[in-house]
């Protein structure tokens, strides 16, 4: 199934993701918090006006209930004299019970509204805010009306807005740009890295990503990628060695089979046909057995083996190869055998315990000696012989592939070099541990250390 295609979005570089949802975000928020100062000021200036009519609407009810209605309906002494097309910013009426207009600020003047609500003047530009407040003159109802200009408000509102309009943008290209520069710098290290890993290759792997001197997330992908070359540098140098190791083992059984044929060839009935057939089966079974050990070694360290694991009896796989092993020259002691029970690979399990009894019975003089006990929650496998023993400068190179303490008697005797390296592979990849260590029987002691099954609940 076809994975489907990244959207427009995903299809942007890193960078410009970054900026442009750092500016939508900060966009949004400036954009609330401007609309909202712009209602705060608004509203608070409308209140200003408001208050203002109020204390100017009570003034006048002081006024009249103190020196009663005046003369005439167009004049007071507080006005200004402006024109009536003009209305002043603060004008006024009083009303009497029945509507009638019995005095105003201004001649001509419409007849204003109830409290609480705008009305737009003839001649004003602005609407404007009204308020009522109630006077008794000689036992009479009155309403005070008073009108006063919301442009004030406007002008303030308008003012306060051109910044902003202007303002808000700059502050997002501000934005924009820093942030486009701040991250391209925190990405420049990961551009550097890119480069260097794709002028690594397989012949160059001794190269290394460089580490910016900041510690955070780029730093940590650099030394993870750092150990990681490293890693497969260890791997390519461990597979060519390897290789070259293989080569080599491999040349001695075919240069012999080519000796050999060589010799019959040149120089006829030199060697009779049981002697050829003799020398051509010992080299193929060598050649054999070293082509089955370096398969045994590759798929145990891939992990690839594919056989089902289940509880393996090892006391049985080591009492049944210390049968094989007997000898009239070669006592084998499994009276420290017990029994012991491990989760694994049955043939696996089965390649180690001949190894190790293969190498002990190659180095032994004359006694093998073997244990099988549980110990610290897990099982102990140990093999003893009275050999010369292994030095412990050479203890843990003993595990190492194609090493051979006695090169010339360990060829003669058919050792490859491979069968402690495997048991050492097998042993790890089943958990557990092994080791050599001084014999009690004057040789070496192969310990073998593996954990326990785990017991059904």
């Amino acid at each position: 199934m076809a994975s489907p295609r990244p959207g427009p979005w995903a299809r942007l570089s890193v960078r410009l993701r970054t900026t442009l949802a750092a500016v939508l975000v900060v966009a949004v928020v400036l954009g609330f918090a401007a609309g909202a100062l712009v209602l705060l000021v608004r509203d608070s200036l409308r209140d200003g006006v408001e208050a203002s009519a109020e204390q100017r609407a009570a003034a006048l009810v002081q006024q009249l209930e103190t020196d009663g209605l005046p003369g005439r309906a167009d004049e007071d002494d507080d006005t200004d004299g402006g024109d009536a097309d003009e209305p002043e910013e603060l004008v006024w009426q009083v009303r009497g019970e029945d509507g009638t207009v019995v005095a105003a600020s201004q001649p001509g003047l419409p007849r204003l509204p109830t409290a609480g609500t705008e009305v737009t003047l003839p001649g004003a530009d602005e609407p404007y805010l009204v308020v009522v407040e109630d006077a008794e003159i000689s036992e009479v109802e009155y309403d005070v009306v008073v009108a006063a200009s919301l442009e004030e408000v406007t002008d303030s509102t308008r003012a306060l807005l051109a910044p902003l309009l202007v303002g808000v943008p700059l502050l997002l290209l501000l934005l924009a740009g820093t942030t486009w520069l701040v991250v391209g710098r925190a990405l420049a290290p990961v551009e550097r890295i890119r480069r260097e890993v794709d002028q690594i290759t397989g012949d160059r792997l001794d190269r290394r990503v460089p580490e910016p001197p900041t510690r955070d997330e780029v730093r940590r992908l650099a030394t993870t990628m750092n150990r990681m070359l490293g890693r497969l540098e260890d791997s390519r140098a461990r597979q060519q060695q390897f290789v070259a190791d293989a080569s080599h083992e491999l040349r001695s059984p075919l240069a012999a089979l080519r000796q050999t044929a060589e010799v019959a060839v040149a120089h006829p009935g030199a060697l009779d046909d049981g002697e050829l057939a003799e020398a051509v089966l010992e080299e193929s079974i060598r050649m054999q057995r070293l082509v089955e050990q370096l398969l045994v070694l590759t798929r145990t360290e891939a992990g690839a083996s594919g056989r089902p694991l289940g509880d393996v009896d090892l006391d049985d796989l080591l009492l049944t190869n210390a049968r094989r092993l007997r000898r009239p020259e070669l006592h084998v002691d499994t009276s420290g055998v017990g029994p012991a029970r491990v989760h694994g690979d049955e043939l696996a399990l089965g390649q180690v315990v001949r190894n190790l009894l293969d190498n002990a019975a190659r180095h032994a003089r004359s006694r093998i000696a073997l244990g099988l006990r549980a110990h610290d929650g897990g099982i102990e496998l140990v093999v003893d012989d009275d050999g010369h023993g292994i030095a412990p400068a050479d203890r843990e190179r003993v595990f190492d592939r194609f090493v051979r303490l006695d090169e010339a008697r360990a060829r003669d005797d058919g050792g490859s070099g491979l069968g402690l390296a495997i048991v050492r592979e097998i042993v790890a990849a089943h958990g557990g541990t092994v080791a050599v260590e001084e014999a009690p029987l004057g040789g070496a002691r192969f310990v073998v250390r593996l954990p326990a099954p785990a017991r059904a609940s």
